[in-house]
């Protein structure tokens, strides 16, 4: 491979220099620790590249820069002393196993996974293809292919210490195996994600549209309808749980074209929750029975509506604690006598079967024990505590 590499340290400066005087070759080493500043033979691993320099440039700033061709491995022997710089003498390694029958197809392989690889590439020339494609030599195309990997320096120098083709063929396929899974799986998230901002965009866009048709047509009022429902949301007082619901609804109203049935039935039902005297929920000085005649006075029909919403305002005044509770009256045991579990004040016309059965039920005992009756209560979603369902016998 041909590379550029910068240098600084003045040994390495001094040998790089003497190797262009010299015209001679230069060795290329991975230090065992990159943070180490002055680096001897023991800080560096035994196995190199031989290089020669192509070019040698001095930048204006004074940094030093070499283009080098790497042309074979080489293993240190031992150290030679008396130079200002690192000089050792070594060996020079061959390729081996290059005639074995699994390289031919191993080296097929490799050169598959490295097209498909950069074909994931978003950046990719198409010449890299190509110029994989061509090469003819198993070492050749590892070494080739293992310096594009995107894998630590570790296993670089693991690959480059690797003399049998096979072998290193076979581990470079096995990381870039790796690599083009990640890339498939980066590609796909790239993808999903893209879909989904095409989704959003697209969604804003036709909202913009349509609040640009609403100007021309003059119907301007959908947003300052939303913003007044949303203020009157606020004012109406409600629980923490009913507004939080409110206002969910209201997002599904904004949403929702004027022209659909559903508008209708979703703006009823908001006018419905903020129309409740939620603040007066809790009041006990209000008498359940004057709700019920209220109730009769100002509605036609609608008595199990009432039913309901009596049996609702009952329950919190007795336990006005409890969060978004539903009535489940449990009657008696056989051998008792038998008694109403629904409250119908509206029915009686006065508060004092009310307060009679607010007698009964403040004392509630065990359904164990044969009491007349008991009480309990159930939590329920925030959208029946504005609409409580019936009494219910356990």
């Amino acid at each position: 491979m041909v590379l550029p590499v910068a240098i600084k340290r003045e040994k390495t400066v001094a040998g790089a220099q003497e190797a262009v005087r010299a015209d001679s070759k230069v060795g290329f080493l991975l230090q065992k620790d990159a943070q180490t500043e002055d680096p001897g033979f023991d800080d560096l691993h035994r196995v190199g590249t031989v290089a020669s320099i192509v070019r040698y440039i001095t930048a204006p700033d004074g940094t030093h820069h070499l283009v080098c061709q790497g042309e074979r491995r080489f293993r240190v022997l031992d150290q030679v002393g008396g130079f200002p710089y690192l000089v050792a003498r070594v060996e020079f390694l061959s390729d081996t196993g290059v005639s074995h029958a699994e390289v031919e197809a191993r080296a097929l392989y490799l050169k598959q996974k490295a097209v498909e690889a950069i074909s994931l590439l978003p950046q990719a020339p198409a010449e890299l293809a190509n110029s994989v494609q061509s090469i003819e030599s198993a070492s050749t195309l590892a070494d080739t292919i293992a310096s594009f990997l995107d894998v630590k320096p570790a296993d670089k120098q693991e690959i480059l210490e690797t003399t049998e083709v096979r072998e290193r063929l076979e581990k470079v396929a096995t990381h870039l195996t790796k690599r083009v899974e990640v890339l498939k799986l980066s590609r796909q998230i790239e993808q999903q994600t893209k879909e989904a901002i095409d989704d959003r965009q697209r969604e804003i866009l036709l909202r913009e549209q349509m609040r640009q048709i609403q100007k021309e047509l003059g119907d301007e009022g959908g947003g300052e309808e939303v913003a007044d429902l949303a203020e009157a949301i606020t004012k109406a007082g409600m629980p923490p749980d009913i507004e939080e619901h409110a206002r969910k609804e209201l997002k599904r109203l904004e949403r929702m074209n004027e022209a659909s049935g559903e508008y209708s039935m979703a703006r009823t039902y908001l006018d419905t929750l903020i129309a409740l005297p939620w603040s007066k929920l809790d009041d006990e000085s209000i008498d359940i029975g004057a709700r019920a005649g209220i109730l009769d006075a100002d509605h036609y029909g609608l008595e199990k509506i009432k039913k309901r919403i009596v049996e609702y305002l009952a329950v919190r005044k007795l336990n006005p604690e409890g969060r978004s509770p539903i009535l489940c009256f449990v009657g008696p045991r056989a051998s008792a006598r038998p008694l109403s579990a629904r409250v119908s004040p509206a029915r009686s016309g006065s508060s004092s079967s009310v307060r009679a059965w607010e007698a009964r039920t403040t004392r509630p005992r065990s359904v164990v024990t044969g009491a007349p009756t008991s009480v309990r209560c159930r939590a329920t979603s925030s959208r029946r505590c504005a609409r409580p369902a019936p009494a219910t016998p356990c």
